[in-house]
């Protein structure tokens, strides 16, 4: 079944560079979890062919970061499939030394970057229809 809303949510206070990073590991990982998000591949007017696209779209909000783990709460509350990126992911280019640092850090003690809501419509926009798109 195809869920009916995906939303991306960053740090308002990432630089662009850092929020523009935070989505797409984000996103990146909502097309490995869920492929039925990933779109029929298309062709264009001159027969070239290009990959399949989100068809019901990403949605990218920002809040706090001290919102961010609230959203992550509630999100999971509502039964909603979260994907979340810790700061520690920004931290260093190296994943076994990124899975070291979160292994220390307790879930209510975690702060994020980014959390990503796939679920249905008015579950996702309870939580987040608050929110402004990221600028």
């Amino acid at each position: 079944m195809l869920p009916e809303r995906c939303v991306i949510v960053v740090d308002k206070d990432l630089s662009v560079g850092h929020a523009a990073n935070a989505a797409a590991v984000v996103a990146l990982t909502i097309g490995q979890r869920h492929p039925v998000l990933v779109g029929e591949p298309f062709v264009d007017g001159s027969g070239f062919a290009h990959p399949g696209l989100i068809p019901i779209g990403i949605t990218v909000l920002s809040a706090p970061e001290n919102d961010l783990s609230e959203i992550r709460r509630k999100g999971l509350e509502a039964r909603c499939d979260i994907v979340d990126f810790p700061r520690e992911g920004q931290q260093t280019t190296n994943y076994q030394a990124f899975r070291e640092a979160t292994a220390i850090v307790n879930s209510q003690a975690m702060k994020y970057l980014a959390i990503a809501l796939v679920g249905g419509k008015k579950e996702v926009n309870k939580i987040v229809g608050h929110l402004a798109l990221l600028r």
